[in-house]
């Protein structure tokens, strides 16, 4: 039966965290997910949790002590941010590539420079390529949520890949929200147990983990991370059906709201959903066919899903929150763009960057933004395909 309770985001993952019970947890601390730790080693020293708490020297060295932990058959987590999850970037590659399910939360947080500690989505997608399943939450219920779902979808013997569960920082890392809770012994019967079936310490099948990939294994191995990560895609939708099923609550790939007619809609991730949702109700009570697509799993991309549900469109608004100096968009739309190309009818396309650095995104942006696409949806011109949105202009 589930609980209700009042919770920030940070406070949720460390919740599910004690409820799952990991074997390790190696910590370096940066904001805005140090609450995470901290949380988490309350529980420990309360006794509340059978887990081996190691503080570090580096966010290198937290994932480094994840990779050791799993290689040796043991369920092993930790947290970061912003230039942490960057200090990570080589071991992060290392973990994708040995295929140690590792479960990584981040309270995603705008990369340095300038410095900034607000809220964006530069840190967690410079790293999505780097064979991390990624999951991304609204609400402080969904980052609860996806966490109960993320080890059971990254040990999957058919993925065994690591994965990121990403919330938005301070948005929902610290604001509290009403969520529901699950029972202690629900919530480990259903993530279960981590049985691996090969680790270092596994006398029977002694193994070499980290070796040096020649040139006549490499791409393979390469290619069974593809492979893998193909593979998550039915897993995760595997997972989320199982956990409906056990607690009532529904996830996809992504969510559609108010799609059913709609001839316009912006794609978007994480809290500014909410923001969209209002404004297409706005603007649905105006008679403006509006929809809104909230993606929740960015790896593996659920890119044919996605072209499905945008097909009949008219006009569509890529909303990205990171900018991706490619002079031509931000990662969400140019992941959601190239699945759009071979389609025979498809929607006229623009991508817009905002709320970078923790900038406002308001129901009043998000109503410009549909204005626009009902300008393109009456004159077929899209005009600049790539944008910004809520910067100061030259001398304000």
């Amino acid at each position: 039966m589930s609980i209700r309770e009042r919770l920030s985001g940070n406070e949720a993952v460390a919740t599910a965290m004690r409820q799952i019970e990991p074997d390790v947890f190696a910590m370096f601390p940066i904001t805005p997910s140090t609450e995470i730790p901290q949380y988490f080693a309350q529980y420990v020293a309360d006794g509340k949790v059978d887990t081996e708490f190691i503080c570090v020297e580096s966010e290198h060295s937290a994932m480094s002590a994840c990779l050791g932990a799993e290689a040796a058959g043991v369920r092993a987590v930790t947290a970061t941010s912003s230039a942490g999850l960057s200090y990570m970037n080589e071991v992060l590659f290392v973990a994708a590539s040995l295929r140690l399910p590792v479960v990584l939360a981040v309270s995603c947080r705008a990369l340095t420079g300038p410095i900034n500690i607000n809220h964006d989505y530069s840190d967690s997608l410079a790293e999505r390529d780097s064979g991390f399943i990624q999951l991304y939450a609204e609400n402080n219920q969904e980052v609860y949520d996806n966490y109960l779902m993320a080890h059971r979808i990254a040990e999957h013997p058919s993925v065994r890949l690591p994965l990121m569960v990403c919330e938005d920082g301070f948005i929902t890392s610290h604001a509290i929200e009403n969520i529901e809770l699950e029972e202690d012994g629900a919530v480990k019967r259903f993530v279960g147990t981590y049985q691996p079936e090969n680790y270092l310490l596994k006398e029977e099948n002694p193994l070499a983990v980290g070796p040096y990939g020649v040139s006549a294994y490499y791409m393979e191995a390469r290619v069974a991370q593809a492979t893998a990560m193909m593979n998550a895609k039915k897993v995760i939708l595997e997972v989320a059906k199982d956990f409906e099923e056990t607690f009532g609550r529904h996830y996809g790939f992504f969510e559609e709201y108010r799609m059913e007619d709609a001839e316009c809609a912006i794609v978007l991730m994480g809290s500014s959903a909410g923001t969209a949702k209002a404004a297409v109700d706005e603007l649905r009570a105006e008679g403006v066919k509006a929809g809104v697509i909230k993606v929740r799993v960015f790896r593996p991309f659920p890119g044919e899903e996605l072209a499905k549900a945008l097909s009949p469109l008219k006009a569509v608004a890529v909303l990205d929150k990171s900018e991706g100096f490619s002079a031509n968009g931000g990662p969400l739309f140019a992941e959601t763009a190239s699945m759009m190309i071979n389609l025979d009818e498809r929607p006229k396309m623009i991508d817009i960057v905002y709320g970078l650095g923790g900038r406002d995104f308001t129901v009043k942006a998000a109503k410009a933004v549909f204005e626009r696409l009902l300008g393109i949806v009456k004159t077929g011109e899209t005009g600049p395909v790539y944008s910004h949105m809520g910067q100061r202009e030259a001398g304000e």
